[in-house]
């Protein structure tokens, strides 16, 4: 049923569980498993008087995205074959491309569980995933 699964990771307790449920789903299907993470793009603290220079940014979120890719790629069981992707981006925007791109049957992918005004000011990727993906999505709570 599934040949190709896609997991984006940004490092969270969401993402870390998400990669167990991908790791049994790749076992039990003999699946590929492609493990992503986005570098964001969109400095939200470049300006004069809040934060960080863009290049300082830039880095921090690239250091973010490998660490995350790798602390993923770990979790999953030895068995499974692991393709890995880096990028930079508007993280949905970028995880819906690769769905193309990685020719993915399923996104399997964490959630915060946000809700209230935490939802509607920090919005949720996932959510964007799940109702622009061509394809199955698997959500996994971060308590799962």
């Amino acid at each position: 049923m599934y040949e190709r699964i896609l997991l984006p990771t940004d490092g969270s307790d969401a993402s870390l569980a998400a990669a167990t449920h991908a790791g049994s789903l790749a076992r039990k299907a003999e699946a590929t498993v492609h493990v992503v993470s986005v570098a964001d793009s969109r400095n939200r603290f470049e300006s004069p008087s809040s934060g960080l220079a863009p290049d300082a940014w830039r880095e921090a979120e690239q250091e973010r995205a490998e660490a995350a890719v790798l602390e993923v790629v770990d979790r999953l069981p030895t068995a499974v074959e692991v393709e890995r992707t880096i990028t930079t981006g508007v993280p949905q925007d970028e995880i819906l491309s690769l769905v193309a791109e990685a020719d993915a049957d399923v996104v399997v992918m964490g959630t915060h569980g946000r809700s209230g005004l935490d939802r509607y000011l920090l919005g949720s990727v996932t959510e964007r995933v799940v109702r622009q993906s061509p394809v199955p999505v698997l959500t996994v709570r971060a308590d799962a």
